[in-house]
């Protein structure tokens, strides 16, 4: 084997073992990796969020690890003036960040550093809450999930997006699995196995009712 062909194997198995370890040891990606979560987003595209999230001028919604605002802003846009969009993350790096592009482009965002797994928040607070490659990063994933369902209010959704390549990837039915047992009932599925967005709704209506 040539030494170009033995030095680009070698950087492939240690991009390999890297994504096993981080696979293995589950953590939030670095603020100074931020060029990650800046990248685009094959499979799981903003119009693709903007079409199963179906935002409402006026809502509650809360982004969990919104990195640099890449979907953040948009929502923001979506839910107009009128509504409230929420930003929680486990570093203020990306918080600082993303409040800067919410700034310049004259948004109001609340944001919040904390844990996924124990929000501050009362429950029932939100319309809508979504997080994008980002649910396999925590630790306890069912934690997170089960504290996403006290935080929405009844009929409220989850959306959560998964794309392969990710080191966290998380499988719709791994998925599937955790959302049931945090008792939210799954509704639609838009993408595949190489990136997907899933929505899930809490059961009740907007009285608290069913």
């Amino acid at each position: 084997m040539s030494r170009p062909r033995r030095l680009l194997l070698g950087a492939v198995l240690a991009i390999a073992a890297a994504a096993l370890w981080w696979r293995k040891n589950p953590s939030a990606c670095p603020y100074g990796q931020r060029f990650w979560v800046q990248a685009p987003h094959p499979f799981i595209t903003r119009a693709r969020l903007r079409e199963i999230l179906e935002p409402v001028p006026g809502e509650h919604v809360l982004e969990v690890g919104p990195g640099t605002g890449y979907y953040t802003l948009d929502v923001a846009e979506w839910i107009g003036p009128d509504g409230a969009m929420h930003i929680l993350d486990v570093q203020q790096e990306m918080l600082d960040h993303t409040m800067g592009r919410a700034s310049e482009r004259g948004l109001a965002l609340s944001p919040l550093l904390a844990d996924a797994t124990q929000m501050p928040h009362e429950g029932a607070s939100f319309d809508a809450a979504y997080l994008t490659t980002v649910l396999g990063e925590i630790p306890d994933q069912e934690a997170a999930i089960r504290e996403l369902a006290r935080v929405l209010r009844p009929g409220g959704r989850l959306i959560v997006g998964e794309l392969l390549g990710d080191p966290h990837y998380v499988s719709f039915g791994a998925l599937s699995e955790k959302a049931s047992a945090a008792g939210l009932v799954f509704e639609l599925r838009l993408g595949g196995f190489l990136g997907y967005f899933a929505r899930f709704r809490k059961p009740g209506d907007a009285t608290g009712e069913g």
